[in-house]
């Protein structure tokens, strides 16, 4: 391909070090580095000094931590989106935010490709193409790890020092991690081996929930359609929200997940995730779910939530038929008002009590004491009409 100017989805890390002087040697083009803070906190540091002095002609580092709490996570999050039955997808909503702006960059630099550090491997490569794809597809897309000589992390290494590149993966981080306000994330090195646990030291946003504290935390978290609007009375905006809820329950030893997944391209991995404050949202709005979804609407979202899970697992964010199931899980969360409240201790994260000016529970109907509302002799054609299928079955086979 004849490129001239591209910008690159930048962490910092080896692999996207790597690959910014790869594309000058490689197209003889000029690169913007484009990093977005997702919430890595101090894993931007000195980026923009790093980027320059690798020889990218513009480094933008851009705050994107509120769009990306209330236009991806919180909306993947009214869906009751997990993938696997344990993975949040930490990793697979932050790469659309990441792709889309890489996309306007491009725009407002006048280049004429993107690129991105995802090895032929992975989920993120399908990622970050398939959001190119719908948003521009008139960008080139440049994917290093498909087109070098360089096959491995070693080999990326012995290239950075050759040319003075910092090498930021050691003997005493042998892995990789990717992090953003939702989760962290941990793969490869000592951890492709699925019977290893993983060290202790490892661990980022989470304390070990033996060494948590020995008295229980009692929160309390607000909902209005589905979404949480405060934390113990106090109104926060989405992403302080979020950090509220990732420090309470990280230091409670709450969201470690260790998990063997099935990759998109149709390998399996071992993963390892901490998602703190994701995990004390999900069981707090599933409290308040049960108060004020009703049964049939519950069921059909519940239905479609593997669907909808692999979706954004697979990359297909920006697409229409995530359009169409964004549409119904938000229709279905119009009644999800109330209140949850939650015990976090040493590990768990335990509902103890749920309340709603919208609940459907009413102890009047409900309730094991006797009353007037429930005539339980209506039971007896109930069951009746409803073993009639059962009965009709029973006769044909002779019993």
């Amino acid at each position: 391909m004849n490129i001239e100017k591209v910008v690159l989805a930048y962490s910092g890390g080896l692999d996207t070090s790597v690959i910014l002087k790869w594309l000058i040697e490689t197209y003889d083009c000029q690169v913007v580095a484009f990093a977005a803070d997702l919430g890595q906190g101090e894993e931007l540091d000195g980026l923009e000094e790093k980027a320059l002095a690798t020889g990218a002609v513009k480094a933008r580092i851009e705050d994107l931590r509120e769009e990306f709490v209330r236009d991806f996570i919180f909306p993947m999050f009214r869906a009751n989106a997990v993938y696997e039955g344990h993975y949040l997808l930490g990793t697979s909503i932050a790469r659309p935010i990441i792709a889309k702006h890489q996309v306007r960059i491009a725009g407002e630099e006048g280049a004429d490709a993107v690129s991105h550090g995802a090895t032929g491997k992975g989920n993120d490569q399908v990622r970050f193409e398939l959001t190119y794809t719908a948003l521009d597809p008139s960008l080139k897309v440049v994917a290093p790890w498909r087109e070098w000589d360089l096959k491995s992390r070693t080999a990326l290494v012995e290239f950075a020092r050759k040319h003075g590149i910092p090498v930021p993966v050691t003997r005493e981080k042998p892995y990789s991690s990717d992090r953003n306000m939702l989760h962290i994330s941990y793969e490869g090195g000592i951890l492709e081996d699925p019977w290893l646990e993983p060290r202790p030291d490892m661990y980022t946003l989470t304390v070990d929930p033996a060494e948590a504290p020995d008295a229980p935390e009692v929160i309390e978290i607000d909902f209005e359609r589905g979404d949480p609007v405060a934390v113990n009375g106090e109104r926060l905006r989405p992403a302080r929200l979020l950090q509220r809820l990732n420090d309470v329950g990280g230091r409670h030893g709450i969201g470690r997940v260790d998990l063997v997944e099935n990759r998109y391209v149709g390998m399996k991995s071992r993963g390892v995730y901490e998602t703190p404050g994701g995990t004390v949202l999900r069981a707090a709005r599933q409290a308040v779910e049960s108060l004020t979804m009703d049964r049939e609407v519950m069921q059909i979202r519940d239905s479609l939530v593997p669907q909808y899970s692999r979706l954004i697992y697979n990359g297909f964010w920006f697409s229409p038929e995530m359009r169409l199931l964004q549409g119904l899980m938000d229709a279905s969360q119009e009644n999800v008002w109330g209140t949850a409240r939650l015990k976090l201790y040493k590990g768990s994260c335990m509902v103890t009590g749920r309340r709603s000016d919208r609940s459907l529970y009413q102890p009047s109907f409900a309730t094991f004491e006797e009353d007037s509302v429930y005539r339980q002799d209506d039971a007896t054609g109930f069951i009746r009409l409803n073993g009639l299928r059962l009965r009709i079955e029973s006769l044909v086979r002779g019993h």
